[in-house]
């Protein structure tokens, strides 16, 4: 099993942050080897709930140790986060941003070390229940070493790829960055559809939820490819057809093409404003 850092600080302790501090926790990981910045009490008293005592609104020993620094704010708080930090990282501490536009070069800029070994990191909101998918990319300064063991950090919350293009980053943001949104708006029209049809909500919700959670098993479960389980539900001349049809006439590929470029040239968008 790949080494995990020996200690692990996290700047920001929302959310994201609270999803891997969780799974790092239920995979057996030291609490004592864990600590986290934040102004916010409640979570603060949150994270003291969980069994980590270094927890304040300055870095303490455990911090300025840390092998592994994740910083989980919004790219709007990015700069004062790293103005509160840079001066207590060790020059081989790796400095992982989960925020959307703040590119390599600018991480470094903030940091005052143009050899500081940064990783981008985008993640998404399915890793709060261990099933998310990750993004990576690392300045040349990351070991493989480090790399793997964020690799094993990450792991605990879901999946993670290695992108050797810091712009496909962007691409991870309008594939699964923003991609739960589309199949919870996708849930959102068969719950109503379903009620309209006659179903009572909760029905309808119990069906379109089982029914997405389970078409996921069968396409990462699987050998074949979605197109083909796609065709294998599709009774020539029956009421998947049918469907199926309808989505064609109204071109669902191109929809979802519009949509994505929409959000690729957002996070590109960004990327200029914060990076």
């Amino acid at each position: 099993m790949t080494q995990l850092p020996q200690n692990i600080g996290f700047v920001g302790a929302g959310n994201m942050a609270s999803a891997i501090i969780g799974g790092l926790l239920s995979a057996g990981y030291d609490s004592a080897r864990l600590c986290a910045i934040d102004p916010s009490e409640a979570a603060q008293t949150k994270l003291h709930n969980l069994g980590i005592s270094e927890v304040g609104g300055q870095p303490g020993p455990t911090f300025r140790t840390s092998e592994l620094v994740i910083v989980a704010v919004k790219p709007q708080f990015m700069q004062a986060a790293t103005e509160g930090i840079k001066k207590h990282l060790a020059p081989e501490t790796v400095v992982m941003s989960v925020a959307a536009g703040i590119s390599v070069s600018a991480l470094k800029d903030q940091l005052s070390n143009s050899n500081a070994p940064v990783v981008r990191c985008m993640p998404n909101t399915p890793a709060l229940v261990g099933a998310g998918a990750s993004g990576l990319f690392a300045s040349p300064e990351v070991t493989d070493r480090q790399r793997a063991g964020i690799d094993a950090v990450m792991g605990v919350v879901g999946t993670t790829v290695w992108l050797e293009k810091e712009s496909h980053i962007d691409v991870v943001t309008a594939i699964s960055g923003s991609g739960p949104a589309y199949f919870f708006a996708f849930m959102e029209a068969m719950i109503a559809t379903g009620e309209r049809m006659g179903l009572d909500h909760e029905t309808a919700s119990q069906l379109t939820l089982q029914t997405a959670l389970g078409a996921a098993k069968l396409a990462t479960q699987q050998s074949d490819p979605v197109n083909e389980l796609r065709r294998n539900v599709t009774s020539p001349g029956g009421t998947t057809e049918r469907a199926l049809e309808s989505f064609d006439q109204d071109n669902l590929e191109a929809l979802v093409n519009r949509g994505m470029q929409a959000c690729l040239a957002r996070a590109q968008e960004m990327a200029k404003e914060f990076g």
